[in-house]
């Protein structure tokens, strides 16, 4: 390394120290907690710019979560309807008709069995509020104490709890001549079905649009900021799937002020939007069949992130009413509940699942790990029987491969006489290796297939593991009770024989301090190469020693499922290998391989010799 180089590490490395000692000494002032309540009424949720219109061309309202006339009490006072399924507990707030409470059973937030359940929808006034709000958008001439909103108190009409057999009602009378109801149910699962009804008992039309809107105060608390998982917000428009994170919302409308909105989109049908996180989401869901103005939004001042979805325009005659049905989902990410979903009428919502750029083969690698996993019932020895199979997908391009490079070794004579023929002559050098494959119908290049394409299947099988929540906290044996974490094992307490506990998975300490599974995975990596003698070069001789050792330490904080994968692929490859290559007359010899390994012999002394500086004593 030169004198430049090393001054410019030098200078990095103390520009990083004297930024990170700044930060540490003075650390950026936090903005002061905003009351929410003056927020609400300040600057209600779902206002819509003043520029946009209806779908009939009706000039939009401006704010149509607008409060109405009376404020709305302390969150805390609020009455509330609860809400109570075998899958879900929470409650939905009378101020507004909000859903805003909600929690997920079946799901805990550790594989402690004493751990909280996942907590999805939060009311205002807490930290990192998140909720479902509905509502109406005046038009032709009413005013937003005429229509109810954000701080609207409505009154429970119908039923005491929210049940998948008892839906509840509830009713507004803005006492000139307009009743509101919204009926509100919900299924075995995670989907609410809303549906928003005005009647008109005056002696004129009035015009309405209805919308539903998601708000989520402030980023999520556990958002993971990783560049293979999206969470943010979804926009899915006739069939074409936007994507916003959080901070491409931010930089899209950025203006401290009630402003226009972010991102607006409008749908001819089937539109749905809302926010998604690793594990969870929540979505509002159009009427079927219906058009839909969808509005992705950032409120600076508020810090709060918004979707909203503004359905058809509707006009009612004196003497009738009028009736828009949506949905919201609100849960788990689960593949089978959501496919169900689909095949019932939302589009494309499995995509709603981050699949990521290789769809092509995470959705299949998908299917097929959960068809394993209704089989064995257990996810670990799933991994290993979906690398079986891939492996046998791959088997006679692989059976090609190793033929090919069992060849190349019974070639490995002719092509020292070639070499020592050729000289320094590269061309000439070349022009007869590529003779000697032809004659020999051998392909250099085979060997490289089986490992080009054991690459996608590697990244979309981390995709798979990482991001589906079928992975999450599911057991294999022994300690290895969550596979989309690390190795919990470690060196430290060998490998959990001792009492104590290893280092905090995702530390320094824990990359070094590996466990047992990345160990395998070196060793299996270390006895694949071995199956071939090391190369002559000695700069190729020592990387291929360090290889195993780097993977062994760059894969040991990954989902300890992808290591339990990638420990069986060098198993099944190592086998298959072996055997091909006996079959063609090539017996491997590992052990003398390995010996060979940590001798040094005089041609490598001789060339380790002449690659010294000269005058070097």
């Amino acid at each position: 390394m030169d004198d430049q180089n090393k001054n410019l590490i030098l200078a990095t490395a103390l520009s990083f120290a004297v930024i990170l000692g700044w930060f540490l000494l003075f650390p950026p002032p936090e903005a002061p907690p905003e009351d929410p309540a003056t927020a609400e009424q300040a600057a209600p949720q779902g206002s819509v710019p003043a520029a946009a219109t209806t779908q009939s061309g009706v000039p939009a309202a401006s704010t149509p979560g607008a409060a109405a006339a009376a404020p709305a009490p302390a969150e805390a006072d609020a009455p509330r309807v609860p809400i109570e399924t075998g899958r879900l507990k929470g409650s939905l707030s009378l101020v507004g008709g909000r859903i805003d409470e909600l929690a997920l059973k079946d799901y805990r937030e550790t594989i402690q069995p004493d751990s909280p359940i996942v907590t999805l929808l939060k009311p205002t006034g807490t930290p990192n509020a998140y909720y479902a709000l509905y509502g109406w958008a005046p038009g032709g001439g009413l005013d937003f104490d005429q229509v109810p909103g954000a701080n609207t108190v409505w009154t429970l009409e119908q039923g005491e709890t929210l049940t998948p057999d008892t839906p509840v009602t509830l009713a507004w009378d803005n006492g000139n001549g307009l009743t509101f109801r919204r009926e509100i149910s919900i299924d075995d699962n995670y989907m609410f079905t809303v549906a928003q009804s005005v009647e008109n008992a005056t002696d004129s039309p009035v015009t309405l649009q209805p919308y539903g809107i998601i708000s989520r105060h402030g980023e999520p608390a556990d958002l993971k900021n990783f560049f293979v998982l999206f969470e943010g917000a979804m926009i899915m428009k006739d069939g074409t799937l936007e994507e916003f994170k959080y901070k491409a919302l931010r930089k899209l409308d950025n203006v401290p002020r009630e402003g226009a909105p972010a991102e607006v989109t409008e749908a001819e049908k089937d539109g749905w939007i809302g926010f998604t996180d690793h594990y969870w989401m929540t979505m509002l869901i159009a009427p079927d069949g219906a058009p839909v103005t969808q509005v992705a939004k950032y409120f600076e001042n508020r810090d709060v992130y918004e979707t909203q979805a503004r359905m058809e325009t509707q006009t009612v005659a004196p003497g009738e009413s009028a009736t828009v049905t949506s949905r919201l989902f609100s849960g788990a990410k689960e593949w089978a509940t959501i496919r169900e979903y689909q095949k019932q009428g939302v589009v494309k919502f499995i995509d709603s699942i981050d699949w990521g750029w290789f769809f092509f083969l995470t959705k299949p690698i998908f299917w097929l790990l959960h068809e394993m996993h209704k089989i064995i019932g257990n996810m670990g020895w799933s991994i290993i029987g979906l690398t079986l199979i891939l492996k046998a997908i791959l088997f006679p391009l692989a059976f090609k491969s190793y033929v090919s490079m069992a060849k190349m070794k019974e070639l490995q004579p002719e092509m020292e006489k070639l070499k020592e023929k050729a000289g320094d002559d590269r061309q000439k050098l070349q022009q007869g290796m590529m003779e000697l494959y032809k004659t020999n119908k051998v392909n250099p290049a085979a060997g490289c297939l089986p490992i080009l394409l054991q690459i996608p299947i590697f990244f979309s099988l981390y995709k798979v593991i990482f991001v589906t929540l079928e992975l999450r906290q599911a057991p294999w044996f022994g300690p290895f009770q969550d596979l989309s974490m690390p190795d919990p094992t470690s060196i430290m307490n060998l490998f959990g024989l001792l009492p104590w506990a290893g280092p905090e998975p995702g530390t320094m300490l824990a990359t070094v301090m590996i466990g047992i599974l990345p160990l395998f995975l070196g060793v299996s990596m270390f006895l694949q190469q071995k199956l071939n003698p090391a190369p002559a070069d000695p700069t190729q001789q020592m990387i291929f020693a360090w290889m195993p050792w780097v993977f062994m330490f760059m894969l040991g904080n990954f989902a300890s499922g992808l290591v339990i994968y990638w420990i069986t692929n060098n198993t099944i490859t190592f086998t298959q290998q072996y055997i091909i290559m006996r079959s063609q007359g090539y017996t491997p010899d590992v052990f003398g391989n390995i010996k060979s390994g940590f001798k040094r012999t005089p041609k490598d002394k001789a060339a380790n010799k002449s690659a010294e500086p000269k005058g070097k004593k």
